[in-house]
């Protein structure tokens, strides 16, 4: 096993180099006993294991079944999943914890596994992962012990499906309901299987694209956020009239918009928004978000009494302070939603029937509703990617460069630096640059009041990192 597949907040790496079915054993093995040290008393035990559509995801997960069993563990197989089904398994069911087979938007190569503990909350870098992949080097144990499938007396099937579309629509009224026209893209993955039931009651027309699951993903890789996967979707929106698109990832955790232009909206703005409909009816809630951009959050939530509270990216941390403080909405610009209602989880298809009754509810078009509220005052540059040979220094440098001039600072993920006048708005700006938690990479974020500020010092910041 390479251990530097143990990330930040998940497990992940090229298949069957980097991880393969003795992995995936040991690595069961050591969750197993790790949460049976956080639960020595427990009598009912059980866990619960899924798993994507990729072609290498049956076999590790028969791998995870078999380490279970061997260890006389109950488990709930609920098959192929989106993540989020499997935080709603865990949570709703009150199982012990679980673990799903999956490398969410990576290329098709690539597997690995997300694992939680009780209520469906995350077992991170900080809380535990790093432990476990400790434990996984200590195993000596040779593939002889995956000749035999599973104890089936150890293992129950449970379809979960239905249950989980109606937490779903809960979150949404569909009493004023409009015929909506969407086209939907699940980017071969579970989200379409999801889709299909959480809406089959509702009057809707869907144009379905990248549909059928299929873990070939023979158009690339699964990852909405990539540019070129944008255009297929944007196309078809204005080709048919729709109303607005939506797209997930492989894994379906992740939600993401366009307009009916075929714009393509951040996630940050799209937290924004759903942070505008929760403080309608939840006046005085907490709203969690990253730092990378932060304006359009931060003004929303002030301007309907909400309170904001910044938090470090990535979907563990964000779920940890979610609980923390009892937060009713979490969000990030990488598009995953968190939600005080869904057990502090993320969930990739809320936002989308959250989206349903918001938009079926308005007069305006979804790119006139984003340019009145948004997008005529929040200029930002999407997130930058560059790969350097030192992330700290270059980001220490920056930070030297930058902070005396600052009129707020913000260093719990990386540096995020405010520059505000109130003399002169129109120049106000900020940015973000952080290390990625995944791969080696330092990225960056703008933010201006104006699109050639923001303009400006994305090009003088991309220089000084590049060069």
């Amino acid at each position: 096993m390479n251990p530097s597949i143990f990330k930040a907040y998940d497990i992940r790496g090229i298949y069957p180099t980097d991880i393969n079915e003795l992995d995936v054993y040991k690595i069961a093995t050591a969750t197993c006993q790790f949460l049976k040290k956080e639960n020595p008393s427990e009598e009912n035990f059980s866990l619960v294991i899924g798993c994507d559509v990729r072609l290498s995801s049956p076999q590790l997960k028969r791998a995870a079944l078999k380490a279970a069993t061997d260890q006389k563990i109950k488990v709930i197989d609920i098959g192929n999943i989106s993540t989020d089904m499997l935080y709603f398994a865990v949570a709703e069911y009150g199982y012990t914890g679980g673990f799903t087979i999956t490398a969410s938007h990576n290329p098709k190569e690539y597997n690995g596994m997300k694992i939680v503990r009780r209520g469906g909350q995350p077992i991170s870098s900080d809380t535990g992962l790093f432990e476990i992949r400790d434990m996984v080097e200590k195993i000596e144990i040779n593939s002889d012990v995956l000749n035999e499938d599973a104890d089936q007396n150890f293992i129950e099937k449970k379809a979960i499906l239905e249950e989980y579309a109606q937490k779903v629509r809960s979150f949404a009224d569909f009493s004023n309901l409009k015929k909506l026209k969407f086209v939907a893209n699940p980017n071969f993955g579970v989200g379409g299987v999801a889709l299909d039931k959480i809406t089959e009651k509702l009057d809707l027309e869907i144009i379905k694209l990248n549909y059928e699951p299929d873990g070939n993903f023979p158009k690339g890789r699964p990852d909405p956020l990539i540019h070129e996967n944008q255009k297929e979707i944007s196309q078809l929106v204005v080709e048919h009239g729709a109303d607005f698109g939506v797209a997930w990832d492989a894994d379906a955790d992740r939600c993401f918009f366009f307009t009916e232009k075929g714009q393509f909206i951040e996630g940050y703005f799209i937290t924004a928004l759903l942070a505008r409909i929760f403080l309608a009816k939840n006046k005085g809630e907490k709203i969690v978000h990253d730092t990378r951009l932060t304006w359009a959050i931060e003004d929303t939530v002030k301007q309907l009494g909400g309170i904001d509270v910044p938090n470090k990216a990535g979907h563990s941390f964000m779920k940890e302070r979610m609980y923390k403080e009892k937060a009713i909405l979490g969000g990030e610009m990488s598009a995953h939603y968190f939600f005080r209602d869904y057990y502090f989880c993320d969930c990739g298809m809320i936002p989308f029937v959250m989206m349903l009754d918001f938009l079926s509810n308005q007069e305006k078009t979804f790119s006139e509703i984003m340019q009145e509220l948004f997008w005529h005052k929040y200029f930002v540059s999407g997130e930058i990617n560059s790969a350097v040979a030192d992330v700290p220094a270059t980001v220490e440098k920056i930070k030297a460069l930058y902070i005396e001039k600052a009129t707020k600072i913000d260093e719990q993920d990386g540096i995020s630096l405010d520059f505000t006048n109130e003399e002169n708005p129109a120049s106000n700006w900020r940015f973000s640059v952080r290390a990625s938690n995944t791969e080696p990479l330092i990225r960056l974020n703008v933010e201006a009041t104006s699109q050639t500020t923001m303009e400006q010092k994305r090009d003088e910041l991309l220089n000084l990192i590049r060069n």
